[in-house]
């Protein structure tokens, strides 16, 4: 078992490879009254397209499949999981996005016995034809309601008008049309191909024994079998830089209109060093504008064109990366447009030495916030660990960025022909 010791942020973290490929991260927090368990699949709804392990002919699958497989593996033949996890004082949960399948617990007590039960359930599936056709009316409910959600409907709009053949603008959900045609065997397809404990990763934080821990996994994961790993082949059609669409209406029954900005980031695959340079400072940059006390926001707020819901996020993925700020308005037409011709003035700036020293501190500075968090650590480690990157050498990344990075970021940053608008308005 490997023993890494992060002395700039206190954390000791152990990690080891299995016989099987799965890799094992324990992030022991004895100052912690409860643990938490994250066992995650490099492998979310934009999958659709791949070829199966043990085949040479690459297939499609209906959208929504790895969402539908998120459902289904909770439920066994003679019983649900979540009794188990509740009969152990736990509380387990799970998400689908775009790139990753995660299953999840916390818990106080029993925490040895609460991995072996998430790692035990999601390497056992279990469907059958009956219960498959029983899920589609469930699934079609939560679809249906998403559809009637502004803040949904805003989300995935303004995704659908950025990517125009990337598989990102597909509902991860899928449709009611498409989840229709799932059947047993793509769920088998899908979870035997991406299901693999080389394709996985388990991350435990919390208040446990990392000896003990990792010798009950090590066991466990002996006592199973998997075919040999292929590589995997996924494919995803060519993305154009430009936006699908730079302007999007939807008409639903509002008190106020919602309006969405895009960026459309990225669209080929990034290198590792490529990908996190443009993982911090796009989230720098959209920060040192458009928080509260970002010179953007300021614009904004004082021109009445926002409220408390104003919000900025940026995504980046191995493939294709956005950013997003939205707000309630009542003159979205207004909004958006000043909205882009503040992002447009960001080419012809150029930060300061101080200014830059200073986004670098509140960057650290939220990191190290975060990190108080089980949830924050497990989940973001997972995911950067897929990219072959280390959340916790994260921050010497972001000591080592320099003014001229920062700068020729904001040189290339917008481009109109990236730039979309989605409105949710009023009927």
């Amino acid at each position: 078992m490997n023993k890494q010791t992060y002395q700039d942020i206190n954390e000791t973290l152990y990690s080891e490879k299995l016989d099987n490929g799965l890799t094992v991260f324990l992030l022991p927090k004895p100052q912690m009254a409860k643990a938490f368990g994250i066992f995650s699949t490099n492998y979310g709804s934009i999958d659709q397209t791949f070829v199966p392990i043990g085949e040479s002919e690459e297939i499609n699958v209906p959208e929504g499949v790895a969402h539908f497989l998120e459902h289904k593996l909770f439920e066994k033949e003679d019983r649900d999981v979540f009794a188990d996890f509740g009969k152990q004082g736990a509380s387990p949960n799970a998400f689908t996005s775009f790139t990753k399948t995660a299953y999840l617990f916390s818990a106080t007590d029993n925490i040895e016995k609460n991995v072996e039960t998430l790692v035990d359930f999601v390497q056992d599936p279990y469907f059958s034809e009956k219960s498959v056709e029983k899920e589609k009316g469930i699934i079609s409910q939560e679809i249906k309601m998403y559809d009637d959600q502004p803040d949904w409907q805003s989300f995935m709009g303004i995704i659908k008008s950025m990517f125009k053949n990337h598989p990102v603008n597909k509902d991860i959900a899928g449709t009611v049309e498409s989840i229709t045609s799932i059947t047993k065997d793509d769920l088998y397809t899908c979870y035997n191909t991406f299901y693999h404990p080389e394709n996985m990763s388990l991350f435990v934080a919390g208040n446990f024994d990392p000896e003990k821990m990792m010798k009950m996994i090590e066991s466990n994961q002996s006592k199973k079998s998997f075919k040999e790993m292929e590589e995997l082949k996924r494919n995803f059609p060519k993305e154009p830089e430009e936006v699908a669409m730079k302007e999007n209406k939807i008409i639903m029954p509002v008190s106020i209109p919602k309006c969405t900005i895009g960026i459309k980031e990225s669209n080929t695959e990034l290198s590792k060093e490529v990908f996190l340079r443009k993982d911090l400072l796009g989230g720098m940059v959209l920060s040192h504008f458009f928080s509260t006390g970002g010179e953007f926001y300021q614009e904004l707020y004082k021109a009445n064109l926002i409220d408390g819901s104003f919000y900025f996020e940026t995504s980046l993925e191995k493939n294709f990366g956005y950013s997003m700020i939205g707000s309630n308005t009542p003159k979205p037409e207004q909004f958006s447009n000043k909205v882009i011709e503040l992002l447009l003035s960001t080419n012809e700036m150029q930060l300061t030495e101080e200014v830059f020293e200073r986004m670098k501190k509140k960057k650290i500075g939220q990191l190290l916030r975060a990190m108080n968090s089980l949830e924050f650590i497990a989940n973001n480690y997972t995911s950067y660990h897929s990219m072959g990157i280390n959340l916790f050498e994260i921050i010497p990344a972001i000591q080592e960025l320099t003014l001229t990075d920062a700068n020729n970021f904001m040189k290339n940053w917008i481009d109109e022909n990236r730039l979309a608008v989605c409105t949710i308005a009023a009927e």
